[in-house]
């Protein structure tokens, strides 16, 4: 599928997104020590000891690029979601019928048409193509991509709503840089991707050879010419992730002054915004290189670039050829993926991305009970306990930043299993036939809905993610901490499994999604989501000095034995480290704390092993996951987590607990020396 031009992620998961399983806790047992490597020494490599037999007996399918607990789970989503999109697209729509779950239907049966979408070729897209050919100045292409946003189509730059840095409270639009096809701004120069570019301008001129064009080549020449030009003003993935690069409020005028030739006002009306209204214009950098190339670069480099992307996204929708196209690109050149996935998973992925929210209310329906969700609240209020205690117990803060800390602690936001409140589709119009045109109605419908809220009162308890997600996730603008109906289940969690394998399984995920409130970049934002610094100078030299220290740490990881100069970067993962490390040891302490209050349980020993023990077996199996080695590139060079195997290995190497649960004596692989441990939350 087509790499994702969007802002900048307000959201930070544990693992990304996966969607969701439905699996009973009487299916599997809690953990089935039959799956360990006992050939491995647990204090040499944890994870070959916890995985390996796992990851050799499910080899990665050829449809996929990476195969785990998270996508097996995924396999069992789509199922499900299976069922309801196929009984939504064979019930007749009737006048009391429920909106939503008719809307699914035609959109999912207008996806599985195969034959209706040959029969269209390239028609649903002849308008915008025609659209392109006719740009002759910067003025035609500024006015174009004022449209094509209005539309749900941004070309260039994405423009959204976001919570308001300086006041949390008010919601406000914001532009920010999806310039690129390629995962990152390196693809473009270095050395080490010259096999990627060469596939990508490959890519192009098949797309532009299946649109008729006369002269393919010199287009994708055209085309990846201005996109290498847009990439020279596009931060690394690193600097995008830091809040200072996130947001820059602006009104049209001073936007005007950063852009002459780019026009704010117009803009905004055809957003439907007063001209008037303050928006987010960030990083400043990339939208004034963005506006030299609108005024420099040959208008031919402008029609090539964006026919190519208006060909690439739509390439999924169109006809077969068309498909064949895109997959070969993104899925088998970039992520080395050997094979396409059905029709029908991919049809999921559009019902999930335009109208995830109405098929998360269908599948909480089937799979997530209100007994379910309560257990799960009460395992949330148990973790973040855990965490004020740490904060308290801290000896490397003062009292007057704790005394902060605590109280962004007091005001986290958590959202459990679904919202209280589903969205309303009314007004959405689909068809039973045309699916690019059902996606594009969708997307002026999602674009409308979200500049509606440009303007008004944060809802903070309004969800960002879909209950139907394997994930979790924490989100600055508004602190909050969200736990999807899909990931309360084996084996994050099970509902009658001993403490131990809760705690090491979704009680790390908790406390990862809490402790990014306090990781490099969460931490500079209050408890109302207002980005702020609340440390005082000395703790934040102390923050840092241990940060780097992390750092260091994953910058020392080479996972791909093929490429020993491509390392991990410690810096770009930085945020989900601290979160993995502060995760766990928010769950042991939790796990401690619930062991205290049973202590017949605590000296339990299951299958042979602690209780401390099955928590950091709970804790690797999570993770357990391999992937290909062109998917493991991208990730390195684009993907804020870092690989499985390093997120297992390199977090409990700085975990004092794991090395006397296994009794790990010095020079062992998984015990760091104390001098080199890590400890921040």
């Amino acid at each position: 599928m087509p790499c994702p031009r969007r802002l900048a992620p307000a959201l930070l998961s544990i693992a990304g997104t996966f969607f969701a399983a439905s699996i009973s806790a009487a299916e599997t047992p809690p953990f089935d020590t039959a799956e360990l490597d006992r050939s491995a020494a647990p204090c040499v490599d944890f994870d070959r000891f916890v995985n390996a037999r796992w990851l050799a007996a499910h080899p990665i399918p050829p449809d996929q690029v990476r195969w785990g607990v998270f996508d097996q789970l995924t396999q069992e989503s789509l199922r499900v979601q299976r069922d309801i999109a196929e009984h939504a697209a064979g019930a007749p729509a009737s006048a009391g019928g429920d909106v939503a779950t008719h809307q699914i239907g035609l959109l999912y049966r207008s996806g599985m048409d195969a034959a209706a979408i040959e029969r269209a070729g390239l028609a649903p897209l002849q308008s915008s193509l025609d659209a392109v050919a006719r740009l002759k100045t910067p003025e035609d292409t500024a006015a174009f991509l004022a449209r094509a946003a209005a539309d749900g189509q941004p070309f260039v730059f994405a423009f959204d709503v976001q919570g308001d840095f300086r006041d949390a409270r008010r919601q406000i639009g914001a532009a920010a840089p999806a310039a690129l096809g390629l995962p990152s701004r390196d693809y473009y120069a270095d050395a080490r991707y010259a096999r990627e570019r060469r596939a990508y301008r490959d890519y192009m001129i098949r797309l532009f050879q299946l649109a008729g064009d006369d002269a393919p080549d010199r287009a994708a020449d055209d085309a990846l010419a201005l996109e290498t030009s847009l990439a020279e003003v596009t931060l690394s993935p690193e600097a995008a992730r830091q809040p200072a690069n996130q947001f820059h409020a602006v009104r049209a005028a001073e936007a005007d002054r950063l852009t002459p030739h780019f026009r704010w006002a117009p803009f905004l009306t055809a957003q439907g915004l007063p001209a008037t209204a303050e928006f987010s214009l960030a990083p400043p950098a990339f939208f004034a290189g963005f506006d030299r190339l609108l005024a420099t670069a040959p208008p031919a480099q402008w029609r090539a670039y964006l026919r190519f992307h208006l060909l690439d996204d739509a390439a999924p929708y169109l006809a077969q050829a068309f498909q064949d196209a895109s997959f070969d690109f993104h899925g088998r050149a970039l992520a080395g993926q050997q094979q396409d996935k059905p029709r029908w998973q991919r049809v999921l992925g559009t019902v999930n991305a335009q109208m995830g929210e109405a098929m998360g209310q269908l599948y909480v329906a089937r799979t997530f009970s209100p007994e379910a969700r309560q257990r799960a609240q009460v395992l949330v209020t148990r973790l973040l306990a855990a965490l004020k205690a740490r904060i308290e117990a801290l000896d490397w803060m003062s009292g007057a930043t704790k005394a902060r800390a605590l109280a962004k602690w007091r005001d986290f936001v958590p959202k459990v299993g679904y919202p209280d409140h589903w969205r309303d589709w009314s007004g959405l119009e689909l068809s039973a036939g045309g699916y690019y045109a059902n996606v594009r109605a969708l997307a002026r419908f999602n674009h409308r809905d979200a500049m509606a809220r440009v303007g008004q009162p944060t809802d903070r308890t309004r969800w960002s993610v879909l209950p139907q997600t394997v994930d979790a996730f924490y989100r600055a603008e508004d602190n909050s901490i969200t736990f999807p109906a899909a990931i309360l289940q084996p084996p994050f969690f099970y509902a009658n499994g001993d403490d131990a394998i809760n705690y090491g399984g979704i009680g790390a995920a908790i406390g990862h999604e809490a402790t990014h409130g306090f990781d490099d970049a969460g931490r500079q934002f209050d408890g109302q989501g207002n980005q702020a610094d609340w440390w005082t100078a000395e703790d934040n030299a102390r923050f840092n000095s241990r940060a780097d220290a992390l750092v260091r740490q994953f910058n020392a990881y080479a996972p791909l034995p093929d490429h020993p100069d491509v390392h991990v970067n410690g810096r770009l993962t930085l945020g989900e480290n601290i979160a993995d490390l502060g995760g766990v040891h928010i769950a042991y302490d939790a796990l401690q704390a619930a062991l205290k209050a049973a202590p017949a349980e605590a000296n339990r020993r299951i299958d042979g092993y602690t209780q401390d023990q099955r928590f950091f077996l709970a804790f690797a199996r999570i993770w357990r996951a391999r992937m290909r080695e062109q998917q493991t590139l991208v990730y390195l060079a684009s993907n804020p987590h870092a690989p499985p195997h390093e997120r297992i290995v390199g977090t409990l190497g700085n975990v004092p607990a794991f090395a006397q649960a296994f009794q790990c004596r010095t020079g062992d692989a998984m015990l760091r020396p104390v001098k080199d441990q890590v400890r921040i939350w």
